[in-house]
């Protein structure tokens, strides 16, 4: 195992603030100028909309939501995953991001981003399990946006297949949150939609947990 990564799991895994971190060692040009961390670092380099998130590129829209993960990642089945997922879950915005009409758009990060993030793991862990379940959460992290908004690209079924939806809410309201400053009446409404996403989730999984029993 690469020690690297061991070196950067312990920070994701009991830093109260992971951000100080990975903050200070992108200033110091040290891990992050090699494969694959470089994956990540490139994220500077990323723009957002600045409607949708204020806080300005990819790497502090990343740093924002590692924080918030860092606070609840004990209600996570899997934290380590959980943390690797939150760290890694945009990594698909540099490849997708464009100027479509004058606005800043990813189209398709999550799909794009799940196969870089197997193949960030895959050059550090022979660990099979946290590739898959980190694959999984970088995959399906937009289905709360998706489900919530009845967009085609929901696929609660598909999704449940892989991941538990509990285990997206969760990560999707660390990204939901990691948008800059919200306000008091902002943040209620996102942790409304994540309510949204849970319960819509419940009652299309009814029938077919009928069915199975």
């Amino acid at each position: 195992m690469d020690k690297d990564f061991e070196k950067v799991q312990k920070h994701l895994m009991e830093d109260e603030k992971p951000s100080v971190y990975f903050n200070e060692m992108i200033n110091k040009n040290d891990i992050f100028t090699k494969y694959p961390y470089m994956l990540i670092s490139d994220l500077i380099d990323i723009p957002q909309s600045p409607e949708h998130h204020p806080e300005g590129n990819v790497w502090k829209h990343t740093m924002l939501v590692i924080d918030n993960a860092a606070k609840v990642k004990k209600l996570s089945q899997n934290p380590r995953a959980f943390m690797w997922g939150a760290l890694l879950h945009d990594l698909g915005k540099k490849p997708t991001t464009k100027i479509r009409k004058g606005k800043i758009t990813s189209y398709g990060h999550d799909t794009v981003g799940a196969e870089l993030s197997a193949k960030f793991l895959e050059a550090l862990t022979d660990d099979n399990d946290l590739i898959n379940q980190v694959k999984a959460f970088v995959r399906w992290h937009m289905q709360t946006l998706f489900v919530t908004k009845k967009l085609p690209y929901a696929d609660i079924q598909k999704m449940t297949l892989e991941i538990p939806f509990k285990e997206i809410a969760l990560l999707s309201q660390c990204d939901r949150l990691g948008r800059g400053s919200l306000n008091e009446a902002k943040i209620k409404k996102e942790k409304e939609n994540i309510n949204s996403f849970v319960h819509m989730c419940e009652e299309y999984l009814k029938p077919l947990q009928k069915f199975t029993k």
